[in-house]
């Protein structure tokens, strides 16, 4: 996995960090999209929602929405396939039917789904890459809402129709909608990885402009961690 090879590059991390001070600029630019047409509203009193998201590498993910306003925790695992309590080498060799996923848990009175999934197809994942993200190649990299509710499923799919009508995207979203079924936390060393390996290349490189992003673009969703 190329993950493999980028950690421990000493003097790539050195030149990255250099790079990321002196030029904050070259962040990749998110893509610009509207807001849900379609939408909850938001909740009159606290609670406690769930759903699970893929898109590439967990550890992005899970960074992303560690930083949007009314998100309760956020943990890395596995979710799509048939394999019972996935290792990380399994589900990495694509043949379990797992995605590298991530599953937030919310409060229905800070934010809404369709927030979430607008920071979901803006910032934290390009939904147009079929069975790959960035460097990442598989199934296990797909883009996918994995929904806990009819509502999530009404929403999600009303979204993608709308987006693809609109033509943000060069290309049409691949991004699979389908029930949830199980989730598996992923190995204790994913979790945070982003936050606990701030210079890991891989790291610099792909996921923390997305957080940068988020809070550059999305403002109103963004909390500090």
């Amino acid at each position: 996995m190329i993950r493999s090879f980028l950690v421990g590059l000493a003097v790539m991390v050195a030149v990255m960090a250099v790079l990321t001070m002196l030029a904050p600029s070259t962040t990749t630019a998110a893509v610009a999209i509207p807001s849900p047409a379609v939408d909850d509203t938001i909740a009159t009193a606290k609670g406690q929602q769930t759903v699970v998201l893929a898109g590439g590498c967990f550890w992005g993910i899970q960074a992303v929405f560690e930083h949007v306003k009314g998100v309760k925790s956020v943990t890395a695992g596995y979710s799509g396939g048939a394999v019972k309590n996935p290792s990380y080498e399994q589900v990495s060799s694509g043949a379990t039917g797992h995605a590298e996923s991530v599953k937030i848990v919310y409060d229905p009175s800070k934010v809404t789904f369709g927030q979430l999934l607008k920071v979901f197809f803006s910032v934290a994942h390009d939904p147009t890459e079929l069975d790959r993200q960035g460097p990442d190649n598989g199934t296990q990299y797909r883009s996918a809402v994995f929904f806990t509710s009819d509502s999530q499923q009404h929403i999600a799919k009303a979204y993608i129709d709308q987006l693809n009508s609109a033509k943000v995207y060069p290309q049409p979203i691949v991004t699979e909608v389908t029930a949830y079924s199980a989730f598996y936390p992923a190995e204790d060393y994913h979790q945070d990885f982003a936050e606990k390996n701030p210079y890991n290349t891989y790291i610099m490189m792909n996921d923390a402009p997305k957080v940068v992003n988020l809070k550059k673009d999305l403002p109103d969703l963004y909390k500090a961690h």
